[in-house]
């Protein structure tokens, strides 16, 4: 062994192993200096080896050496540790573990990492059905994002809070969100941002025209909203509720209303 190498770190020099391929000898180093329990690299070289062992394909080792890291309650590899274990319980469809490992990301509380938490805890949610726990855990995502001065995962929360509004018919509360990200996001995310709340407001648009319609209006409005109602509606995806709509007009039983609807439709023909 060169002068050099005895020089080098225990962790650089396991990190190198590891990223050459040598995995074995990468575990031997970092688990040594895990068992430590007075070493100041023990919570890191811990989080290591977690890493290094799932490579070589021991998971319950890998997650043995992650809860290791995580009893340290170390803020920043605590929190790694936690992340490490939520994620791999994730890919095996293991929902209630892995929302016990978010949950103890967030008892270690390193802002850094807790708007990924609240993000996974709301995908959790979304996937258990139980929207109102989602909608709770992307507010305070995005709340988190702001907090840690993440502006850009706070917008990316945001954005998922409005699509899962939308989805289940909520405009108004959707552009309410999306109207409050536009005041912090990154300029590159405003974009994004501002097409989604184009889409809240053709919802809102929608139900607009159909409340004028159920409303019965004079013939002249009714069917300028019954218009704007089909034309709006195939821009959402919805052309068969269009062509209802349209019927729905021109096979009015007021006949003036018909006869007005049936010059719209027809205008473009």
């Amino acid at each position: 062994m060169t002068s050099s190498e005895l020089e080098t770190p225990p962790l650089d020099t396991a990190r190198r192993l590891a990223e050459s391929g040598d995995l074995d000898a990468a575990a031997a180093i970092l688990g040594e200096l895990a068992a430590d329990p007075e070493g100041p690299d023990r919570a890191q070289a811990a989080v290591g080896l977690a890493v290094v062992l799932e490579q070589r394909g021991d998971v319950e080792a890998a997650r043995a050496a992650a809860r290791a890291a995580l009893a340290t309650g170390h803020p920043e590899y605590a929190a790694q540790a936690a992340c490490h274990l939520a994620q791999g319980f994730e890919r095996e469809g293991r929902a209630e573990q892995a929302r016990a490992a978010w949950q103890a990301v967030l008892g270690v509380g390193t802002a850094a990492y807790v708007p990924l938490a609240r993000l996974a805890l709301a995908g959790l949610a979304v996937a258990a059905d139980d929207l109102e726990e989602a909608e709770k855990e992307l507010r305070a995502a995005v709340e988190a994002g702001l907090h840690a001065g993440d502006e850009r995962l706070a917008a990316h929360a945001a954005q998922r809070l409005a699509e899962l509004m939308l989805e289940h018919a909520e405009p108004a509360a959707a552009a309410e969100v999306l109207l409050d990200a536009l005041e912090f996001a990154p300029e590159d995310e405003v974009p994004g941002l501002r097409v989604q709340l184009g889409i809240a407001h053709l919802e809102l648009a929608c139900a607009e025209f159909a409340g004028c319609v159920e409303d019965g209006p004079d013939p002249r409005t009714g069917a300028l909203a019954i218009e704007l109602l089909a034309r709006t509606l195939p821009l959402r995806g919805r052309a068969d509720d269009a062509g209802r709509v349209w019927t729905y007009g021109l096979e009015h039983e007021d006949e003036t209303l018909a006869a007005e609807v049936r010059l719209r439709y027809q205008r473009d023909a």
